[in-house]
């Protein structure tokens, strides 16, 4: 089985500390690939950067989406399968026990596996897209402790969507990954997972947390700030790539993310 997790996936460690350790995995594997066991040998927070998977522990099962946070406790027992597509992109945080307890305040325990693309995530997911993305600005440390200090103060709930649920939104998500830069209607989303709108809907923030719309703004605002952050383009040109008509819209959204307009955001990091 380790031969196996080698050839499907890719590890890099970006940074690592006394008692932390951050690493970009790519996993490639498909709805061909047996999902095997695996053991969280420490305190583990994931950043979904990209691509879907189901992850089954003994806390339950979720659909990980970009922008939500796979947990893992010390000794926990899990896997991972990719039945509804193929290939994910993680940014993978792991701290020893007594470090994570140092940081977040709090026992290295979580109640949840999951936390769904929330507002009060985006500033440190962006972050730390823009550090994948070979920003400067960004201390791995510095967002290692905030990231686990954060989790901790979210209340998460146990998401254990039937399995025909999660197979439809995750081909909704898909379609959003693939079309991020074009018009993504709730007609055609809801069309992408063969629901009615009504259904839809329902089904998308049960699974998921988050409303379409919400969802979707979230990935483009998140992608704004990282590029503001990692490159020199102008706050117009980011603006129109992320789907806002207007300047005016996109500051207003960006505030409301991120409690500061696009110009302090970039200079404050």
């Amino acid at each position: 089985m380790a031969k196996i997790a080698v050839e499907l996936q890719r590890a890099r460690v970006l940074q690592h500390g006394r008692g932390w350790s951050v690493t970009d995995v790519i996993c490639t594997s498909g709805p061909r690939d047996r999902p095997f066991e695996e053991s969280h040998s420490r305190v583990s927070i994931a950043i979904v950067i990209a691509g879907t998977f189901q992850y089954r522990s003994s806390g339950g099962r979720a659909l990980m989406t970009p922008g939500s946070l796979l947990l893992g406790s010390p000794g926990q027992c899990f896997e991972c399968g990719h039945e509804h597509g193929q290939g994910d992109r993680c940014l993978s945080f792991s701290f020893a026990p007594d470090f994570f307890e140092t940081a977040a305040g709090a026992a290295p325990r979580f109640r949840t596996i999951r936390l769904p693309p929330l507002r009060d995530l985006s500033p440190v997911i962006a972050r730390a897209c823009a550090g994948l993305l070979g920003s400067p600005n960004v201390s791995w440390e510095e967002l290692a402790v905030q990231l686990a200090a954060q989790t901790m103060l979210i209340t998460g709930s146990n998401n254990d969507a039937p399995n025909s649920a999660i197979a439809r939104v995750t081909q909704a998500v898909r379609a959003i990954e693939r079309n991020l830069d074009s018009e993504l209607t709730l007609t055609a989303l809801a069309r992408e997972a063969k629901l009615s709108l009504y259904h839809f809907l329902r089904t998308f923030e049960y699974v998921t947390g988050v409303t379409p719309h919400q969802y979707v703004r979230r990935i483009r605002l998140r992608e704004a700030a990282a590029r503001l952050l990692a490159s020199p383009d102008n706050v117009l040109g980011i603006a129109l790539d992320a789907g806002f008509g207007d300047i005016s819209n996109f500051n207003r959204a960006f505030r409301g993310e991120f409690g500061v307009s696009p110009g302090t955001y970039r200079k404050s990091y």
